[in-house]
């Protein structure tokens, strides 16, 4: 095996106000993304041949977030933090590298306002995702890397109207 991408998880990051959120939510949370990776991982060391690679799905809500999703940007943040040690612990034989999408839709009920505000000029499609995990399997000399692929919103300063 050549390959694993971590993309599994809880897919709404609203889990309602903080003083509300409890702790079995929060743990379904983390538990979906960031303990799962971390099970993934520790299954697949031992089957992934020298040279392979590890992709973790994170989010760009690691790095810029919005209210009322502090366990879902945790977990993705815990897997920036898991990406980086991993890629010291488990090189030169294996590398790691996470992706930070962003909005990411197949494109049903998108509005124009929807794609203009991404400098890009479109909300993100699947495959952006997947060409930048391929991209990431032969890049030999990229490892604990996160990836952003948002179509640069995180770089665009966004006004209240």
């Amino acid at each position: 095996m050549d390959l694993l991408v971590n993309n599994a998880g809880r897919a709404d990051p609203v889990t309602g106000p903080i003083a509300e959120l409890t702790l079995a939510d929060w743990r379904r949370m983390t538990d979906s993304h960031l303990t799962a990776a971390f099970l993934m991982v520790r299954a697949a060391v031992p089957l992934l041949r020298p040279g392979g690679s590890i992709v973790n799905m994170a989010s760009t809500r690691a790095f810029m977030s919005e209210p009322d999703t502090e366990a879902y940007a945790a977990s993705k943040g815990g897997l920036v933090a898991l990406t980086q040690a991993l890629a010291v612990s488990l090189g030169p034989r294996l590398r790691v590298n996470a992706i930070a999408p962003g909005w990411i839709s197949d494109g049903d009920g998108l509005r124009d306002i929807d794609h203009a505000q991404h400098p890009a000029g479109r909300v993100g499609r699947p495959e952006d995702v997947a060409d930048t995990v391929l991209w990431l399997t032969d890049a030999g000399f990229v490892t604990g890397q996160v990836i952003v692929v948002d179509g640069g919103m995180m770089r665009k300063m966004i006004y209240a109207e």
